[in-house]
């Protein structure tokens, strides 16, 4: 099976290693966000894909 976003095998959730560690990232720093800034989950996944600082795996998580 291929990963969701790529064409690496899937290994995990539907992801390949990288998508799937970059999605692990996305949700666990959901909760410190979600406590400092209120915010919801959508809110969340768009300032994800606004910041700069994020890396590329963590972006198509994100979309």
């Amino acid at each position: 099976m291929k990963c969701k976003l790529c064409s690496r095998e899937a290994v995990k959730n539907g992801f390949c290693d990288r998508h799937s560690m970059a999605y692990d990232n996305v949700v666990r720093g959901y909760d410190a966000w979600k406590e400092a800034l209120e915010i919801s989950w959508k809110d969340y996944l768009r300032e994800i894909v606004k910041n700069p600082l994020t890396g590329a795996w963590a972006k198509e998580v994100a979309e």
